[in-house]
């Protein structure tokens, strides 16, 4: 991909988060929907838009399973615990899958299928990342100890990158044998997304006196490259198995081309609106995204 400064539209600073990537305090009120998609050449389409969670309060951080034929998320139930629940595709509804004595967040399918991560909140608040088994039953094994991990991604069966709170806020690839990180880079923010055929990922990059950019992190050389600016008020990006690269702002969706970003899905008229967290499944024919609940004010 070519990188275009004419999209160089104003974007929205993304604030990082200095005390939890989970929000602390009183989590907003969020849904999380899913909607078909399909891959024609290098484009993509979608169809209508379902709600899945469909109530008041958090439903957030969709993932696919690595077959593509359920999707993780998070939700606070009532008594305001946080857990990771599921549901089946195409029309499955949402099952509780964890019932841990901590909060849990971002559930994460691990490359060989037989658990799923978590970033666990510790009694003294830091954020640590444990594997659970795919049922939720049985206890959770630590994945790192050190770093206080906000936002990952597997790019291996045994490797990660992670977005670590701090000041500045660090991109780091850790072994999930020894949990230790190695910074690649800084001033980072919370957008992680595996590049398809290709052993990289991308990140936003947060610049003194600029704009966010969304950039390449090859992970053999631990290069990177500028590729484009996000869009204003996107702070999550996903590429698609044909290489599309997909974002969201407001109720669309928007692809990268050539000539810059392109919009390819409004929802609006579903009753979606402030899209944020998106996902593509692994074989490009499903789109999950969270938006604003729709009794909000």
């Amino acid at each position: 991909m070519r990188k275009r400064d004419s999209v160089m539209a104003a974007a929205l600073m993304l604030t990082v988060l200095g005390s939890s990537a989970t929000g602390q305090g009183r989590a907003p009120g969020t849904d999380v929907w899913i909607v078909s998609m399909k891959q024609v050449g290098v484009g993509v389409s979608f169809g209508e838009p379902r709600n899945v969670t469909n109530r008041i309060g958090y439903d957030n951080q969709p993932s696919f399973t690595t077959k593509g034929d359920a999707v993780l998320y998070t939700a606070t139930d009532d008594q305001g615990k946080t857990d990771t629940w599921r549901f089946t595709l195409p029309d499955g509804k949402p099952t509780r899958v964890t019932n841990l004595p901590m909060s849990v967040y971002s559930p994460t399918q691990t490359p060989d299928g037989k658990t799923f991560s978590v970033i666990r909140v510790e009694p003294d608040s830091t954020q640590r990342l444990w594997r659970v088994p795919m049922d939720g039953q049985g206890a959770p094994s630590k994945v790192n100890n050190d770093l206080k991990i906000g936002y990952h991604v597997w790019t291996g069966d045994h490797s990660l990158v992670v977005y670590v709170l701090g000041s500045p806020s660090t991109l780091q690839i850790i072994d999930d044998h020894n949990g230790k990180g190695e910074i690649v880079a800084s001033n980072v923010g919370r957008a992680l997304a595996k590049i398809p055929g290709r052993d990289a990922v991308t990140f936003q990059q947060l610049v003194k006196d600029s704009l966010p950019w969304i950039v390449d992190l090859d992970l053999k050389t631990k290069a990177t490259r500028r590729l484009v600016v996000a869009p204003k008020g996107a702070d999550y990006h996903v590429w698609a198995p044909n290489g599309a690269l997909l974002t969201a702002v407001g109720s669309g969706i928007y692809r990268y081309t050539d000539d810059g970003w392109a919009p390819v899905a409004n929802f609006e008229k579903f009753g979606v609106k402030n899209i944020s967290r998106i996902a593509v499944s692994p074989k490009g024919n499903w789109f999950a995204f969270v938006a604003e609940d729709k009794t909000a004010p």
